[in-house]
């Protein structure tokens, strides 16, 4: 890709003020005034259909009047894009002698002399014979926009000169034409062609592309699946960046204030500051996540110095593939914000830098700036690099002696206050000082320091305040009031905080303890495995106690009287596993059901605690923590883990009662199927045996008093009764592999058709009947497996021969229904009661269960509900269809 260049530049005022257009996108608007348009079909790759795209549209310009003319058209023996062209006329192209040969090439002159409304001339990336005008069409398309000629053409996104070392990466193959990106930029309007890369390796294989032989090279080098993947998002975001410079182009011109939200696009403050280049990395990664571009902007103000450098960052991000951009400016703010909102920018991203301590208390660091006008920008603040980061600072409790200190020096400082306002304010409110510094002492120390702060207040108040002044007497009222109010107040005040203080750390682990409970009953409620759920006791458990935690279960299937072995489900974290002296523990714990190890009056000595979740009926586990010493859990958190056990032992005991109830499910769903199988087995294995027997035994006693044609009879009788059962078992053989998901259908192109008539034949063949058509006369093809679908129809028509009755009609069609092809099979038989249709598909289901109820297996339609579900299709019956009976089976596939 071609680098931006650095662009320095002063801002100029007029394309900050509010609602006026940017003359830069005026200037380009008037640029391209007199010349012709120009329209790109796009595409990822040879074959997607740009040309016959193209072709397409300026038909129907044809058809609303346009002048349009066909310069060149490469169809490369295509048929389809061939007929495209119709009645447009085409110009003849130029006879160029080259070497001895004479070689045809487009002839310029030619348009320019007939100048049509609209030009067609396909790969602009195409290289001219030489003696041509112009070496590239590209030039020949320069040219005749210069004269004012609309053109379109085609090209693929790997000619892009830009892309030739990308292509080249993801192919292997070097693009030799190329075209230079600013003709796509210029260009007046793209279309995406674009389709799926399975569906051009169709086209391909179907040689609707190439020949066959070089279809096969193809497939083989540059047309792989994952090369063309590859190509098509090329195409797609090269699209998506012009459709946004579009937008922004719009926007700019029509001097819309932005940013519309239509696509990402990053904007890197480069300051003159250690961080520079630390902002430009954080936001190229940040406009690769987004998928979106990224613009570098530096604003040097006028009489500023600046402390570093920006040139090395600058340079950074023009290698990153950054749209680099120098203004010139005096508001910092104003600059930022108006380039932000001329580019149509989605997030800015800035560093801290350096702000004077007086520019933080006015508000007006550049952090903060941002954070109130940008209101309309996502913010990405980039910690600066330079520094170290700040250790975290832990709350820790207040020394003893710290109160003890604080206390003549809250006395002291009242008692300085005090004698400055002596004589200002009279003795007796100068009591009120000193309270103040007795409630101090007892909300910063504890109750025993504000009782002697107290005391000694009013000692101090009492010999340097009140009359007589210095001395220690109690003689007047005053006297008694002081030293009442102030024992009041201190006995008040070591209550009433104490008590405070305890109410809060107790609403706070109450606080703790609901949080978690509700966090963790939302966790039990979401669907999982049991050992999800075991996980999540671990880990609640883990976050409740802080320590480290397990979960141990009992091994389940042991002999009656036994010892129940414990094991570790899951562990918080995964090492945390106890040693054979705390599993001894742990036996006695799930034994008996109480809390035992650490902490406990039972086997205090071991290093682990362990505590029973207990159900109802019975002990279902054990959460095991291990907490080091002097640090046992407080009543709130004790309770909390309490609660978590119980919810705990809940939840498991419904996910077994759940996991026992689908086991119990699964094993009477298999046993009615093993009771269904045998019953068929008795019922369709015996009618065959039977008649093979009764012939057998026929033919050898009185084999030699039969005539010839009884003997061939009896034998013929013996063969198809051996073909029923061979017919019989190799269904049971075909449900068994459908059950497994052993059967893979292959993906071919099939015509419907044919596979219809052939597999109607066949059924007539062996059951001697006719078999009424309803095809459609145009041609269907489908990726199919012709196997398995021959398989299918053959079982649906032997299905409804069987149950049409000897006289009954059968009839098969197929028919297109929007984006897929139905493919039914009708009969006129008693046809489905509707309670049975949904268990119609089951194996081993009929829906009549009487003796007179025509042989089979009960298989067949279970056999083809999950062959078509293996060639990505579906099948569905429908009874009754006509007078009260008849059945319809119907297949849909995706055409």
């Amino acid at each position: 890709m071609s680098k931006p260049a650095l662009v320095s530049m002063p801002l100029d005022p007029n394309r900050t003020e509010p609602g006026r257009p940017d003359p830069d996108a005026l200037l380009a608007m008037a640029a391209k005034e007199g010349r012709g348009r120009l329209k790109v079909f796009l595409g990822a790759a040879p074959g997607v259909g740009k040309t016959f795209e193209m072709l397409v549209q300026a038909r129907r310009r044809q058809l609303g009047g346009a002048d349009v003319i066909a310069g060149v058209i490469e169809t490369h023996g295509r048929a389809e894009t061939l007929g495209q062209i119709g009645e447009l006329p085409v110009l003849p192209r130029a006879r160029i002698d080259y070497r001895g040969q004479a070689l045809e090439e487009f002839d310029l002159d030619a348009a320019l002399a007939r100048r049509p409304q609209i030009l067609l001339l396909d790969e602009l990336a195409h290289t001219n014979v030489p003696g041509s005008r112009h070496p590239k069409r590209w030039m020949d398309v320069e040219e005749l926009r210069a004269a004012g000629i609309e053109v379109w053409t085609t090209m693929n996104v790997q000619h892009l000169e830009s892309l030739s070392d990308a292509v080249a990466r993801i192919t292997g193959v070097r693009v030799a034409e190329t075209v230079p990106d600013r003709i796509l930029a210029e260009a007046d309007a793209i279309e995406l062609v674009d389709i799926p890369p399975a569906e051009l390796l169709e086209r391909m294989r179907q040689g609707r592309i190439y020949r066959p032989d070089q279809a096969e090279r193809a497939l083989k080098g540059f047309f792989r699946e994952g090369n063309l993947a590859a190509l098509r998002e090329l195409a797609l975001r090269r699209t998506a960046e012009r459709v946004d410079a579009e937008v922004t182009g719009y926007m700019r011109a029509n001097a819309i204030s932005g940013p519309w939200p239509t696509g990402e696009r990053v904007l890197a403050l480069v300051g003159p500051d250690a961080a520079a280049e630390t902002v430009v990395r954080q936001a190229r990664r940040i406009a690769d996540a987004l998928r979106g571009s990224l613009v570098a902007l530096h604003v040097e103000r006028p009489g500023a110095e600046d402390r570093v450098d920006p040139s090395p960052a600058l340079q950074l991000a023009e290698a990153l593939g950054a749209e680099v951009e120098t203004v010139v400016a005096a508001d910092l703010l104003t600059a930022i914000l108006s380039c932000a909102r001329a580019r149509n920018v989605t997030h800015l991203v800035f560093g801290r830098g350096r702000t004077a301590w007086w520019r933080r208390i006015a508000g007006r660091a550049l952090s903060a700036a941002l954070l109130r006008q940008a209101t309309e920008f996502s913010l990405h603040l980039v910690p600066n690099p330079a520094l170290p980061p700040r250790p975290l600072r832990e709350r820790r409790p207040l020394p003893a002696w710290f109160g003890w200190g604080m206390v003549p020096v809250l006395v002291g400082v009242a008692t300085g206050i005090g004698l400055a306002t002596d004589g200002i304010v009279p003795e007796g409110a100068l009591g009120m000082v000193y309270l103040a510094a007795i409630v101090a002492a007892a909300m910063v120390a504890a109750p025993p320091q504000a009782l002697v702060a107290a005391f000694l207040s009013f000692l101090c108040w009492n010999y340097l305040f009140l009359p007589p002044r210095y001395e220690l007497t109690i003689a007047s009222a005053q006297d008694v009031v002081g030293v009442v109010v102030f024992s009041l107040v201190a006995l008040l005040l070591v209550g009433t905080t104490g008590g405070l203080g305890r109410s809060v750390r107790v609403a706070r682990a109450r606080m703790f303890s609901l949080r978690r409970l509700v966090e963790f009953s939302r966790r039990l409620g979401a669907p999982g495995s049991q050992a999800d759920l075991v996980t999540a006791v671990a880990e609640e458990a883990q976050r409740v106690t802080g320590h480290a935690t397990c979960v141990l279960m009992p091994l389940p299937g042991g002999p009656p009287g036994t010892p129940v072995e414990l094991v570790v489900r899951a562990a918080i974290p995964t090492e945390a596993e106890p040693d054979d002296a705390s599993l001894a523990a742990a036996a006695w714990a799930f034994e008996h059901g109480v809390i035992t190890g650490h902490g406990t009056d039972t086997l205090p000595a071991v290093a682990w605690q362990f505590r029973p979740m207990r159900t109802a009926h019975t002990v279902i586990g054990l959460v095991g923590t291990q907490p080091p010493e002097g640090h046992d859990l407080d009543v709130e958190r004790d309770r909390a883990l309490t609660a978590l056990l119980d919810q705990a032992a809940v939840a498991i005991e419904r996910a077994e009662l759940i996991e026992e109830r689908a086991r119990g499910t699964a094993r009477a769903e298999t046993e009615a199927l093993r009771t269904a199988l045998l019953t068929s087995l008795g019922h369709d294995l015996r009618t065959p045996l039977t008649g093979i027997r009764g012939a057998a035994e026929t033919l050898r006693d009185s084999g030699d008093r039969l005539t010839e044609a009884t003997r061939t009879d009896l034998l013929t009788t013996i063969v198809e009764e051996a073909t029923r059962m061979g017919r019989f078992l190799s269904n049971i053989l075909d449900m068994v592999r459908v059950e497994a998901g052993e059967i893979a259908a292959r993906r071919e192109s099939v015509d419907v058709m044919e596979a219809v008539e052939a597999a109607t034949e066949r059924a007539e063949a062996t059951s001697g009947r006719r078999i009424g058509r309803d095809l459609e006369t145009k041609r269907l093809v489908l990726q199919l497996d012709a196997v398995l679908l021959h398989q299918v129809l053959g079982n649906l028509l032997d299905n409804a021969l069987k149950f049409s009755g000897p006289d009954g009609q059968v009839l098969i069609g197929v028919r297109r229904e929007g984006a897929e092809v139905a493919i039914f099979v009708e009969d006129d038989g008693p046809g489905i009661p509707p309670a049975d249709l949904h268990r119609i598909f089951d194996p081993f289901f009929r829906a009549s269960r009487t003796d007179r109820i025509t042989a089979g297996s009960g298989l067949g339609l279970a056999i083809c509900r999950g062959l078509v579900g293996a060639m990505q299709g579906r099948i569905a019956a429908e009874s009754p269809i006509r007078q009260g009976h008849g059945a319809r089976m119907t297949m849909r596939f995706p055409a």
